[in-house]
């Protein structure tokens, strides 16, 4: 998808309802900021408020995502092509998430483990012995706000794809948190089939 284009385009379909960037920002409930994002080409529009945006601005979401206005002739044509596109672009999205996740649990352990190194190094069997409690506390704190931050992660990005009848779906949060798990691979319950297994982390829908 041309961002730019895009971004383009949504500026002249705003101008054309007469509305300033604050105007669709407040209908939205938004900050002008993020229009200003859209329309320079350096973000897209959320998901969750595209269908409202499209309607104020009287376009499609496929004439959006093209940056254009589009003929009834290759419609569908190119509706399914910028599913395809959205679908290939969530799909590096998650990938990149997935290496975030591996790279924040090195780097979790790590200062864990810096801490308590130079707590014991420095400070045990001292009068300031207090201060290995301390970064302790600190190196346990940081350590936790991080797996919970890695286990959204793990619940966003890509599917698990049920043993049983073959579901890929998205779970909830404390679903993920809940579950017995080896790596990536969790034990869970699928909401299709409703059965238990062993259901492995994928990355495609289908």
């Amino acid at each position: 998808m041309d961002q730019i284009k895009i971004g383009k385009f949504i500026a002249q379909k705003r101008k054309e309802q007469n509305m300033t960037q604050a105007i669709l920002a407040e209908k939205l409930g938004i900050t002008d900021r993020a229009v200003s994002k859209w329309e320079t080409g350096k973000t897209l529009p959320d998901a969750s408020i595209m269908l409202e945006l499209c309607s104020l601005l009287g376009i499609t979401v496929n004439e959006l995502l093209c940056g254009e206005a589009l003929q009834m002739e290759n419609y569908n044509e190119i509706a399914e092509k910028n599913l395809l596109e959205a679908l290939k672009q969530k799909e590096a999205a998650d990938k990149r998430l997935l290496r975030l996740e591996i790279v924040i649990g090195f780097v979790s352990l790590a200062f864990l483990a810096a801490m308590i190194a130079i707590g014991i190094i420095f400070f045990k069997d001292t009068e300031k012995e207090w201060v290995l409690y301390v970064l302790l506390g600190v190196g346990m704190f940081q350590f936790i706000v991080c797996a919970l931050f890695a286990l959204r992660i793990e619940q966003v990005a890509g599917y698990y794809e049920c043993r049983k009848c073959g579901h890929r779906y998205e779970p909830t949060y404390l679903g993920v948190t809940a579950a017995m798990h080896v790596n990536r691979t969790r034990f869970m319950k699928c909401p299709d089939c409703g059965k238990w297994s062993w259901q492995k982390k994928v990355i495609s829908k289908k």
